[in-house]
């Protein structure tokens, strides 16, 4: 029998002075057997940085040709790419081609610091990729803050995102390995 996905809701504020993006999203994120709250949540936190009212989660892990977020135009083409992790190069070299900006949200630590020493060089040369890294202790902070149900509150400026359930809080600065804007 095969283990079915965990449906987790989220209803989350979003006020981003960096884009002047203020909205609130009522998310539904289904985490697959394989996958971790961290990894859920840094999910959602790609959501949180890219928010639009046309971004919307792909199918997941099981589907290969999807990414983990994406926002098609009203044509069908792919204005935004995410993949959440470290995905290999040349499925993101197959996604620049697919769609107008691709990004990638890497964390792992040690791990991710590998991955980007291997694949620094390939990455710089896709130009409208952007790799975002996130801090061992920033991604950890999101999946403590995973519940079933969520009320969440978001916060960026200059930079910095606070993500709060109103006991808890998750600061995370991430850090842009490579940015499309400055290739």
């Amino acid at each position: 029998m095969a283990l079915k996905a965990t449906i987790f809701k989220a209803d989350i504020q979003i006020a981003d002075m960096d884009r002047n993006y203020y909205a609130d999203h009522t998310l539904t994120l289904a985490r697959h057997p394989s996958e971790t709250e961290e990894r859920m949540m840094v999910r959602l936190l790609a959501f949180v940085l890219h928010a639009h009212e046309q971004l919307s989660f792909g199918k997941g892990l099981c589907v290969d040709d999807e990414p983990d977020l994406w926002r098609k135009d009203l044509t069908g083409a792919i204005e935004l790419w995410i993949d959440v992790g470290l995905p290999d190069e040349k499925w993101t070299r197959k996604a620049c081609g697919r769609a107008d900006q691709v990004v990638i949200v890497s964390y792992g630590g040690r791990v991710a610091d590998l991955w980007w020493e291997q694949n620094r060089s390939k990455f710089l040369r896709l130009d409208n990729a952007t790799v975002i890294n996130l801090a061992p202790v920033a991604s950890e902070a999101l999946g403590a803050l995973a519940q079933r149900t969520m009320r969440l509150q978001c916060t960026i400026q200059d930079g910095q995102v606070w993500l709060t359930d109103g006991q808890d809080t998750a600061h995370i600065e991430p850090v842009y390995w490579k940015s499309h804007e400055h290739a």
